[in-house]
């Protein structure tokens, strides 16, 4: 049974294509899938992520709990409302799933997982606090709205006014709690489109009136469409697409993910990551433009000097007006390599590039 957002009928109200989304009723587009991402690339969109899952993780052991659970750091957050991207792997070093941890005291934090592994993500972190003193809660009481573009904060200060003095100073991948009526909002400098703006957790109750007031404001609705292709261009990974449980970060582009300065923390997966970095020749993921016509997609075979790979994402990129993809390329594939990609009976060709693709509205690639 397929699951709905607390803005589901602000959706449907709006014409919105609705898709199932790993058991979510939510908007695919609302019209014009390009239309919708080039608002975000150059003024401002907003999407629903209500589907995603928010956990509250407390006690006196949390950051003890988190520095074994993931393999980036928290020990590194000591700024309240400070973010970190990390992620959660298996012993054998395979991503359980990526997500973000938003840090407010050692002993009280907040982390963002993904709609389709929450019930998975939940189950494992229940598990591995076994030997700790911490509680799990999960967040379904609450909406989350993105607003991103390079107007996105104007035009959400011009919705919400008062919440400006709590938000300017913000910092890149950090969040604020601002008080409306005496409930709590979360305000992160974050997202996952490459532009800047504000990822808001709110209560559900107050979702729909909270999204009509920022499409007043001239903020765009957009659709999970519009939400790939820009994260894409952005270089960011899809969770289930370029990277899962077969897949680790080291051959994945989220090598920066891993945190091996303390030689004392022992975190999930770390042993077997260490290991593969000894036996070498490890593929990498990597950016192609397509420079023949055609459009790529995820699972096709790419043909190198250096042997064989395969592409995990691809779309036609609105930015660039070409289509685009990752790939997981053998070692000694290098950016400005000639490649070849079997789209259908065909061998089009295909140039390497290092991600990210797009950003702040303006090509990348050379």
């Amino acid at each position: 049974m397929t699951q709905r957002t607390p803005l589901y009928d602000a959706h449907v109200a709006a014409g919105a294509k609705i898709v199932d989304f790993a058991g979510w009723e939510m908007p695919i587009n609302y019209g014009s899938q390009i239309e919708e991402h080039h608002a975000v690339r150059r003024d401002a969109g907003m999407f629903d992520v209500s589907h995603m899952l928010a956990i509250d993780l407390a006690g006196c052991d949390a950051q003890a709990y988190l520095r074994r659970l993931v393999a980036n750091d928290v020990a590194k957050l000591t700024v309240p409302g400070k973010a970190l991207y990390s992620c959660l792997l298996n012993p054998d070093g395979g991503v359980i799933d990526d997500l973000i941890i938003y840090f407010f005291t050692p002993t009280q934090y907040r982390i963002v997982v993904n709609a389709g592994t929450a019930a998975k993500d939940l189950a494992w972190m229940q598990a591995q606090a076994a030997n700790f003193n911490v509680s799990l809660t999960p967040r379904r009481d609450l909406a989350m709205i993105a607003v991103q573009g390079p107007q996105a904060r104007e035009r959400f200060w011009t919705a919400f006014p008062v919440a400006r003095a709590a938000t300017v100073m913000l910092g890149v991948f950090q969040a604020a709690e601002w008080e409306v009526d005496g409930v709590s909002w979360l305000i992160a400098r974050t997202g996952y489109t490459g532009e800047d703006g504000f990822e808001i957790a709110v209560p559900a109750a107050q979702a729909a009136g909270i999204w009509e007031r920022l499409a007043a404001a001239g903020i765009k609705p957009c659709g999970l469409g519009a939400r790939d292709t820009l994260r894409l261009e952005a270089g960011m990974n899809l969770y289930g697409q370029d990277m899962d449980e077969t897949q680790n970060p080291l051959e994945s582009g989220l090598a920066w993910t891993l945190d091996f300065k303390d030689a004392s923390r022992d975190f999930i997966g770390k042993s077997a990551l260490a290991r593969r970095q000894v036996e070498g020749k490890l593929r990498q993921l990597l950016g192609l433009v397509l420079l023949d016509k055609g459009v790529l997609r995820s699972h096709q075979k790419v043909i190198t000097e250096h042997g064989d790979g395969e592409t995990t994402s691809g779309s036609f990129s609105p930015t660039l007006n070409q289509s685009i993809a990752f790939a997981r390329l053998p070692a000694g594939v290098q950016p400005g390599d000639a490649v070849q990609v079997a789209i259908r009976d065909k061998l089009l060709k295909a140039k390497v590039v290092k991600p990210p693709f797009a950003r702040n509205g303006k090509s990348l690639i050379q």
